[in-house]
């Protein structure tokens, strides 16, 4: 792709030109954009490339000769990045006449090359930092066969369909507003709704888990997180410090402080442990403007947080507890299909060696008791304690990180948190944070493309909507709409003065679960009709009988 845009566009300059688990990118400096009219261009010529079959030659020269190449060909970008390599001898690679920086290896001839497609234009800011100069991204894909390239070309179209920010328009579910600021989400009622749901599960579930459900403060003094470590650690991730009563405060970027303070505002006994805090608490999180992405990148979003206070006798058990309830939540969200990481130490970390083999060890211990399987992540671990990483796969069986399990020897060391023991004397508990979704946003935008937006019954926005065929059937459309509504069943009335057929279609369109249609045979025999979202007719019902129905799958969450 690089030659052929070099023969094409003698003035443009290569950055970066990655592989990735999708494909591949070029990062290329143009004073023009690129129009998708030029990717048609670009790919003909790549053809015209593989034809003649040219041979890769790798050739390894002096750092010193490679900056002198590239200066008189004028790519400063891999002068720069030549100027970074530490190694004395690097390698480049030719093809047809045309040269480039890389590690390789590669194929050995450009014909090897099969199936391969441009897919869009993108800005990237050169290595990342939006202080540097926009350049431009051409990503593209590659197989060994055309098949294959064709069933991704139509999984792109299918992730196309299910974007979750095309469909949270389309069903009215959240939108962003740049007058409000990039990264910060407004849920509308339909949206709202839904986050309703998931909350009030969520709360049940834990209360039922024996969690104690607390609110703490979006904003503390700068001086809570010095000494939680996040200035040290995380500033780049932070909003500036602002000035109240002539003291710094901060917006909170996690929630663990204040979880400690509460577990802090009294004495402790080993008699009290475990203690089990959760939250859903809002946290603010400084993401470059390039990586925000609709729901799945944002700038403020809710954790549903929690933490353990436990004797480190107790860590096993409350590994095996924290997992089973991780499990339980997922696949009623209807995600059954995982991957699981074990991360382990690092080479810079806190707490004894001893102390972390323990830790490891009850994950470890956790997981194969729950028959789970898993992948080691050497090194993986967090500075203040090993973790369990959990990606859900979704309906396309694409991966998205969610859930964590992390123990933490750090903060309570940090912030002198104890419990008097049996002994009498004062002890340090382990600390477990645990998330289940993640952030509300981030999995609320994966649900959307998990349903493609038409959710299931019990989280759906509308669960229900009565449909009139003729104006006549309006008082009796409002009399089943009530009665739905009164069983706690969200229910919307259609009596609109429109053909019967355009009802339905704006309801199917809306991904509404069930119609209640009502026409004169309805009226008379005192029944309804009604019509499942994938078009299947059933009944005749009385509404008691429908009324049952729905609620009894409601209440299993279906």
């Amino acid at each position: 792709m690089a030659h052929a845009i070099k023969d094409l566009f003698p003035e443009a300059k290569l950055a970066i030109g990655p592989s990735t688990d999708e494909g591949f990118y070029y990062d290329i400096d143009r004073d023009a954009p690129f129009a998708p009219e030029d990717l048609e261009k670009i790919e003909k010529r790549m053809k015209e490339i593989v034809k003649k079959n040219s041979p890769f030659v790798r050739k390894d020269i002096s750092k010193t000769e490679a900056v002198e190449l590239f200066k008189k060909m004028g790519e400063n970008y891999k002068v720069e990045l030549l100027q970074e390599i530490q190694d004395d001898t690097v390698s480049i690679y030719e093809e047809g006449g045309f040269t480039d920086l890389c590690r390789g290896p590669h194929i050995e001839k450009s014909g090897k090359v099969k199936a391969f497609k441009l897919l869009s234009i993108a800005g990237a800011y050169w290595r990342g930092n939006e202080k540097n100069k926009m350049l431009q991204r051409i990503y593209g894909t590659a197989f060994e066969n055309k098949d294959d390239l064709n069933a991704y070309l139509n999984f792109l179209e299918e992730v196309k369909k299910r974007d979750h920010r095309k469909l949270g328009r389309e069903l009215d579910l959240f939108s962003m507003n740049d007058e409000i600021g990039a990264g910060l989400i407004l849920w509308h009622p339909n949206g709202a709704i839904i986050r309703k749901t998931i909350e009030d599960f969520w709360r049940n579930e834990h209360l039922k888990a024996d969690y104690k459900i607390l609110y703490t403060p979006h904003i503390a003094r700068l001086d809570l997180w010095k000494t939680s470590g996040h200035v040290e650690y995380y500033s780049e991730n932070m909003y500036s410090p602002m000035d109240i009563d002539g003291v710094d405060y901060e917006l909170k970027p996690m929630n663990c402080p204040f979880h400690i303070a509460i577990y802090k505002s009294g004495l402790r006994s080993y008699r009290d442990l475990p203690v089990r805090y959760a939250e859903l608490g809002t946290v603010y999180r400084y993401e470059r403007s390039g990586v925000l992405h609709g729901l799945l990148r944002v700038r403020g979003f809710t954790q549903d947080d929690a933490h353990v206070f436990c004797r480190e006798d107790q860590i096993e058990e409350e590994i095996q507890n924290v997992l089973n309830f991780t499990v339980f939540v997922l696949a009623t969200f209807g995600f059954d299909n995982y991957d699981i990481y074990l991360s382990t130490r690092p080479e810079k970390f806190v707490g004894t060696p001893e102390s972390w083999e323990r830790a490891t060890d009850a994950l470890r211990l956790a997981l194969e008791k729950r028959g789970l399987a898993y992948q080691i992540d050497e090194g993986g671990g967090a500075f203040y304690g090993p973790k369990i990483d959990i990606k859900i796969k979704d309906s396309l069986n694409r991966s998205w990180q969610c859930s964590t399990i992390q123990v933490d020897f750090n903060n309570p060391e940090r912030f002198d948190v104890t419990y008097r023991g049996s002994d009498g004397k004062e002890h340090r508990p382990i600390m477990i944070h645990r998330a289940l979704m993640g952030s509300l946003e981030r999995f609320f935008g994966i649900l959307i493309e998990h349903y493609a937006g038409a959710f299931p019954l019990w989280l759906a926005p509308v669960q229900l909507s009565v449909l009139t065929i003729a104006e006549r059937h309006g008082d009796y459309a409002q009399e089943i709409g009530r009665a739905l509504k009164n069983s706690d069943i969200r229910t919307e009335i259609n009596t609109d003065n429109e053909k019967i057929g355009y009802k339905i279609r704006e309801a199917t369109v809306r991904k509404i679960p069930y119609l209640v249609i009502i026409g004169d045979k309805e009226v008379s025999d005192k029944m309804i009709t009604v019509r499942k979202r994938n078009g299947e007719n059933i009944g005749p019902f009385t509404v008691e009988q429908f009324t049952d129905i729905i609620k009894r799958a409601i209440g299993d969450r279906q």
